[in-house]
């Protein structure tokens, strides 16, 4: 599943200059004029949020719509500020034991389009991270976040469009290397690793290929969000999810999907105006 990145080439370069004119608290407030554009002209995504809301069963009326609006322009302000000053930002860990030691051994990050996913990739230093990858950006965009200096050494991005092969020998090699490896489990970019799973009790398309490499090689499989909590300041929460390689290898696979996606609905019951999947993400059966 592939959906364009929303925003513009233009819009963005403007709020990234006036970041380094007027400082981050101009930015912090300027997204709400700019999230009220959107608001305006951005008619499919309000379409996909009704349905996203009605399946979660919370309301969904203007003010929710313009939040959860103004929650993603921070979040991707936040995606483009913190490559470049990634000592301003906090982040808050749930079990951070549980994380640093798994990621420190090599292991299989599963992210989700959820709040601050990609400012944390962009932070988090003490061990190396490939986050596995390929959004639909806008060239214009894409051009922007390429030409920013990234100060955190220890991440490195494995472009899915460089082809199946490629993208598997790197993967392996990371892994061998006690690296860990970030792949996005909400959104499967090729059909053939979709798999539908139930989420809020609909049949809904994750991606099974992190959990099929985490069976094959045996290493942790971790479940990790990222919750903006205010400015600059965000909370990580993760969950060890543990495949049992003496199980058949698609009931394993099945088992462990399920829990991440139910791992995953408790945190979007809790914090709904983070999840920033713009597109209609349920697979409704046909009669």
């Amino acid at each position: 599943m592939s959906t364009k990145q929303r925003g513009s080439g233009w819009s963005i370069k403007l709020v990234f200059n006036f970041y380094k004119t007027f400082g981050y608290t101009f930015i912090y407030y300027l997204m709400y004029p700019v999230t009220f554009f959107y608001f305006l002209v951005a008619h499919n995504v309000k379409e996909a949020l009704k349905e996203y809301y009605a399946h979660i069963e919370e309301p969904f009326t203007l003010w929710v719509y313009y939040e959860h609006l103004r929650h993603f322009a921070i979040t991707m302000c936040d995606r483009f500020i913190s490559k470049v000053e990634p000592q301003s930002y906090t982040f808050i860990m749930e079990n951070p034991e549980l994380l640093l030691s798994n990621v420190q051994q090599g292991s299989i990050l599963l992210l989700s389009h959820f709040g601050g996913w990609a400012a944390a990739g962009n932070c988090l230093s003490g061990f190396k991270m490939n986050v596995i990858m390929q959004e639909a950006l806008l060239e214009e965009i894409k051009a922007i976040e390429e030409s920013l200096e990234m100060k955190n050494t220890h991440l490195h991005i494995i472009d899915l469009s460089k082809g199946a092969s490629s993208v598997s020998l790197e993967i392996a090699s990371a892994l061998l290397r006690n690296e860990s490896v970030a792949m996005m489990a909400d959104r499967a970019t090729e059909p053939k690793h979709a798999k539908e799973i139930l989420f809020f009790g609909k049949p809904a398309l994750f991606n099974q290929n992190p959990f099929a490499i985490a069976y094959k090689t045996q290493k942790p499989l971790i479940a990790l969000v990222v919750i903006y909590e205010k400015a600059r300041t965000y909370r990580i929460e993760c969950m060890n999810l543990t495949m049992n390689k003496d199980h058949h290898q698609a009931e394993e696979i099945e088992t462990s999907m399920q829990r991440y996606a139910d791992f995953l609905a408790n945190i979007v019951k809790r914090y709904p105006k983070q999840w920033f999947n713009f597109y209609h993400f349920w697979k409704e059966k046909k009669a």
